[in-house]
């Protein structure tokens, strides 16, 4: 079996670390660009590597993964839209499950189909619960899952969302407002979550700028993702690399 990356995402909390995540998509990402781009990730603060999309070709995923982890030790996590990208050369898996929406497809149904796949797998599997949060635009996660995100605006119910991720036993919260979102998660939306929840919380989406990366840790967020910042804006790597 494979290292903890959950273990050791806990650990790294209890000792009050900031853990950043670069978001790959293997959809909109040449893998030729690949050794450059993780040159940069390597002297950058990122934790983890995040590989995956709402639309990606079959064996797409795995032959980045598997460009990617020559080129890195940082733990790489596949962070899927479909069983296709599931592989078995990453470090770990974020099982997926939209709590946000109400399709049972992605509340239970592709799990089930996942799991003759996952069973010959040497890969670690994270429950998490995926929150997506309405951004001002629609998302690729919409349309593809055919669920509404929660309005921005009903914390009560983003909150009582992720409280129930909690108690069904998800070992992750995820909030998300989706690649290239106008919107990036509120400080009031995190700190609201977080006051509820004892679980590592990860905030994705919209994040551009340093600042904004600074108040989603300062409102709670355990693990920030970021993705299409690095992707058309690469020189942001500078204002994050290791000191």
């Amino acid at each position: 079996m494979k290292n903890s990356i959950y273990q050791n995402i806990l650990k790294s909390i209890a000792a009050n670390k900031r853990l950043l995540a670069v978001l790959i998509d293997p959809d909109k990402f040449p893998i030729e660009n690949t050794e450059a781009f993780i040159q940069k990730v390597n002297k950058s603060v990122a934790t983890h590597i995040f590989v995956g999309g709402s639309l990606v070709e079959k064996h797409a995923t795995e032959h980045l993964v598997e460009a990617i982890k020559i080129k890195t030790s940082i733990p790489v996590v596949i962070f899927p839209g479909d069983l296709t990208q599931i592989s078995g050369k990453a470090d770990a898996l974020l099982f997926l499950s939209l709590i946000s929406g109400r399709n049972p497809d992605y509340l239970i149904g592709k799990h089930v189909e996942a799991i003759s796949v996952l069973r010959k797998k040497e890969l670690e599997v994270i429950s998490t619960g995926y929150i997506l949060i309405e951004n001002g635009k629609t998302t690729a996660v919409e349309r593809v899952t055919k669920t509404k995100p929660i309005p921005r605006t009903d914390i009560q119910n983003i909150v009582d969302t992720a409280k129930a991720g909690a108690y069904l036993g998800m070992k992750l919260i995820y909030l998300e407002a989706g690649s290239g979102a106008k919107h990036p998660i509120s400080v009031k939306i995190i700190q609201a979550v977080k006051k509820e929840l004892n679980l590592p919380l990860i905030v994705g989406g919209g994040i551009k700028t340093k600042q904004q990366l600074e108040m989603a840790y300062n409102a709670g967020a355990n693990m920030v993702v970021i993705g299409t910042a690095f992707e058309d804006n690469e020189s942001f790597f500078e204002e994050l690399k290791k000191e």
